[in-house]
């Protein structure tokens, strides 16, 4: 058998086709499979990408001979042979590749969140087990060492019970804003078609169910859209806060504020904390600030160096990394059989797979799409999750969600 030493010492690598190469892989996963610890254990045989000038792009940075950068997925997967897949199209178009790579006998690594809808997450999960391959979603926050650590203590005991939690994740508007040069994601539509909640609640959302293994009974959210269709040139139809209400099992109530209107002069990109109120105690996660603080002519920033480190030599470390290389560690240990069975079950859980991050997040948009219009304020109405299941997958499928 082959072990992670010898997959790092650069024998027998997995044999990756990607699918998708624009923002997300320049920001997360190029690092991870050219410039980090996990590169030895990956050999990127084949790429995909819907848009021809990006696929050049990369295709030409990575190297990648020319009969080897597909336009169409299921040509690279009849065509060349892989060990897996890493899917990083859009949220939306998530379970095409996904069904098909796994029906290939393929193995898939995919950023969170697992999809755009509930119907979409289930077919998935649904696949997966057909399949009997292996799956793993990028929820990279599981992998904080403050949310690791929160885990830990509250499954101890730790606090006593608890009663509301509050989290928030708030970007400079620069993240979303077309006219910002640079532009930090590449179409002008991006603060339309990818809501706070599906890009940002995704987060927050999987973090708190992953620290206490609650599930989501109702769903409220409140939506402003009062900054972004004022800019210009290009204005922008979309939401730039969202306030998602959330009644968790055993009654917990949390409140998950995300958006990306914040001036671009604050300290951070990405603004967050958490905070979670128990009988015996209380629990304050990141509290605005982390990592690294610097002063430059430019301003001060506070740099997240726990999520993304560039060290000398120019490899790139941090749990950004370390989650998509722990994926690939487990489907080495998948496809070698060195995974038991109670491991295996876990991993491969809806929970694990993200099922209920996908729910939850659909529940806060159906909430939007119901709520009332006044001022650029929309009041959503509240949604019940087990019924919108119900509705959309039936109800033998829900009962199982929930048993």
């Amino acid at each position: 058998m082959v072990d992670l030493a010898q997959r790092r010492s650069g024998r027998t690598p997995v044999r990756l086709g990607v699918i998708g190469t624009g923002s997300v892989v320049r920001e997360i996963y190029e690092h991870l499979y050219f410039h980090s610890r996990y590169r030895p254990m990956i050999r990127v045989e084949a790429i995909c990408d819907s848009d021809a000038a990006q696929l050049e792009s990369a295709g030409t940075r990575w190297k990648v001979p020319q009969g080897r950068r597909y336009l169409d997925y299921d040509a690279m997967l009849q065509e060349v042979e892989l060990d897996a897949v890493a899917v990083n199209t859009p949220d939306d178009v998530h379970r095409g590749p996904v069904e098909a790579a796994l029906k290939a006998g393929l193995d898939v690594v995919l950023p969170k969140p697992t999809a755009g809808t509930i119907v979409d997450a289930h077919a998935i999960v649904e696949a997966v087990r057909e399949s009997g391959r292996f799956l793993g979603v990028d929820f990279h926050k599981r992998e904080d060492p403050v949310t690791k650590e929160a885990r830990s203590r509250y499954a101890a005991g730790a606090y006593g019970r608890l009663q509301a939690a509050q989290f928030q994740m708030l970007d400079r508007l620069l993240v979303a804003d077309p006219n910002h040069s640079p532009r930090f994601f590449a179409s002008a539509d991006f603060a339309r078609r990818n809501s706070p909640v599906s890009f940002l609640t995704s987060h927050m959302a999987d973090t708190f169910m992953f620290i206490t293994g609650l599930r989501p009974l109702e769903v409220r959210a409140v939506g402003y859209s009062q900054k972004l269709p004022s800019l210009e040139p290009i204005a922008v139809d979309g939401y730039d806060l969202v306030d998602t209400t959330v009644l968790f099992e055993t009654g917990v109530i949390c409140h998950i504020l995300t958006g990306w209107s914040l001036p671009n002069a604050a300290d951070c990109l990405t603004v967050q904390s958490g905070r979670l109120v128990f009988t015996d105690g209380m629990v304050d996660l990141w509290q605005n600030q982390y990592g690294y603080r610097e002063i430059t002519a430019a301003g001060i920033e506070s740099r997240n160096v726990l999520f993304k480190n560039f060290e000398p030599g120019g490899m790139v470390s941090g749990y950004g990394i370390d989650c998509p290389g722990r994926i690939l560690e487990n489907i080495i240990r998948f496809r070698e059989g060195g995974m038991e069975a109670e491991e295996q079950t876990d991993l491969l859980s809806p929970a694990t797979l993200g099922f209920y991050t996908t729910l939850l997040c659909e529940c806060a948009l159906l909430s939007l799409e119901r709520g009332s219009r006044a001022e650029g304020v929309v009041a959503g109405a509240p949604v019940e999750a087990k019924a919108l299941l119900v509705e959309r997958v039936g109800e033998a499928a829900a009962r199982a969600y929930y048993a």
